[in-house]
């Protein structure tokens, strides 16, 4: 069984007002910004690039 571990991040948002795309940041993480055409799409990507960071320092 895999061990999971359940954090909460908060993030900035702002909406692009050329491109109408979801733009984010995690304060405080380096690395961890991203986009996304909805919040939700925003919200996944975010997750996605948290995992790769983490996963990165876990192996540096």
């Amino acid at each position: 069984m895999a061990n999971v571990v359940a954090e909460v991040a908060n993030a900035i948002v702002e909406r692009d007002p050329d491109t109408k795309f979801y733009v984010g940041y995690v304060p405080g993480f380096p690395g961890a910004h991203s986009q996304g055409e909805t919040l939700d799409e925003l919200q996944e990507n975010l997750r996605e690039v948290i995992e790769m960071l983490l996963e990165d320092e876990d192996l540096g």
